[in-house]
């Protein structure tokens, strides 16, 4: 009898374990399926990088020639953090039915750029773009991104914002050609007075700090209006006008628009219906001219916005055919850039181009995406020193020449003379 009752307890001890087996084969896919799970869990809880462009290869020209314009940014519009979202008040069924809007507590929107056209730079490295469509100037802080901003019939009353310039005491001058007079602000963006005399149309403007000369472009009269920059009244005008735009004699313009001063005072004029760059010195003098009509290089297709950088080189906005191109103050094609595109460096409308001496910043407008593109310009100095360590890292990885083997006659040691035998006696 014992050893049937053995018999059956181990039949019953084997069948536990084959059931113990079975049961813990069924919990390890299912252990691994749950660690699985939170791991996936724990993957997708964990913050996903956002991929960031490298800008510093978007270069001109191309490598392996040294760089001399180096894309940085582009400016649209504020900041998020600087947008409250508006809030609007939980609507009942009596609001619904009698068909009431509810109140909002906060009407803060963001503001962005519509239609960007003159541009300016003060001593703070912050970029003033005046928003025809938005009647407003955007001022950009470059390093932080945040923007203030001048609005119409807040800070001042505004019909159609078109050029800007600034003086040295980041006095900031707003041409608006729908009042047709320049609004004149102080450094605190407070309006302190107007310029009026002897304008019809005005377009863009440029100071001259040096002489104290304020430069006006006005399309309709086909003239550079020049004011004092101190007293703001008119010493003359640059050009012949009661001709409808249709003269084309050295000196003469049609329909100017973009202007800009060198160093030395000379006003360099964006002469856009005659498709070229005029020059002058600062008496109003007429020195010389280049550019034609066309699509070749150094060729315009209506000449907008003029910059002059800090080596005097001149840039130029051409608003049909969306490029900048560089020339030498005598006229000769350095490099062009730009072309019909939305990627850095391409544009839509590009109307404006100034310049930011102080940092060696260039600053574009265009229209069609309301946006500004920020450029870093790489001096003459800058590019010399580049251009003299390349040499020296190709010079030091050169491969140094073999020693000459040494002559026979070289490498055979001196001989000491034997001194002479002795005579015998």
């Amino acid at each position: 009898m014992f050893e049937v009752r053995k018999k059956s307890i181990g039949s019953a001890q084997a069948l536990i374990a084959i059931v113990l087996l079975f049961a813990f084969t069924l919990a390890v896919p299912l252990t691994a399926s749950a660690d699985s799970k939170k791991k996936k869990q724990a993957a997708d809880a964990a913050p996903k990088k956002t991929p960031v462009i490298d800008y510093s290869m978007i270069v001109w020209p191309n490598p392996p020639a040294i760089a001399r314009i180096k894309y940085m940014a582009f400016y649209a519009a504020q900041k998020l953090s600087q947008v409250d979202t508006p809030k609007t008040a939980k609507q009942g069924w009596m609001d619904r039915l009698a068909g009431t809007v509810p109140e909002q507590d906060n009407t803060k929107v963001l503001f962005q750029l519509a239609q960007p056209y003159g541009l300016a730079t003060d001593s703070k490295g912050r970029v003033y773009v005046a928003d025809n469509k938005v009647g407003a100037i955007f001022i950009f802080n470059t390093e932080t991104r945040e923007v203030e901003m001048i609005k119409n019939k807040v800070d001042a009353h505004f019909v159609r914002i078109i050029g800007l310039a600034m003086d040295d005491n980041d006095r900031l001058f707003v041409v608006d050609p729908g009042l047709k007079h320049v609004l004149v602000f102080n450094a605190q963006h407070k309006a302190e007075d107007v310029i009026t005399e002897g304008q019809v149309e005005p377009s863009m403007a440029a100071i001259d700090t040096q002489n104290r000369l304020l430069y006006v472009s006005d399309v309709e009269l086909d003239q550079v209006l020049v004011y004092d920059a101190d007293t703001l009244k008119l010493k003359r005008k640059i050009g012949t006008t009661g001709h409808k735009h249709e003269l084309t004699a050295p000196g003469d313009l049609a329909k100017p628009t973009g202007v800009a001063v060198d160093k030395d005072g000379n006003l360099y004029v964006a002469d856009t219906l005659n498709d070229r760059i005029e020059v002058f010195d600062a008496d109003g003098v007429f020195l010389r001219t280049w550019g034609k009509n066309g699509d070749g290089p150094g060729y315009f297709a209506r000449p907008k916005g003029v910059a002059v950088d800090s080596d005097g080189h001149v840039w130029v906005a051409d608003g049909m055919q969306d490029r900048i191109q560089v020339f030498t103050n005598e006229g000769q094609l350095l490099i062009t850039m730009g072309g019909h595109g939305l990627l850095p460096g391409q544009y839509q409308g590009l109307v404006n181009v100034t310049a930011d001496n102080r940092r060696n910043r260039i600053y574009t407008s265009e229209i069609y995406p309301g946006r500004v593109q920020e450029f870093r310009y790489v001096t003459d100095a800058e590019a010399d020193q580049l251009r003299k360590e390349r040499e020296q890292i190709r010079a030091d990885s050169a491969p140094k020449p073999a020693a000459a083997p040494a002559s026979a006659a070289e490498a055979k040691p001196p001989q000491t003379p034997e001194p002479p035998a002795a005579v015998p006696k």
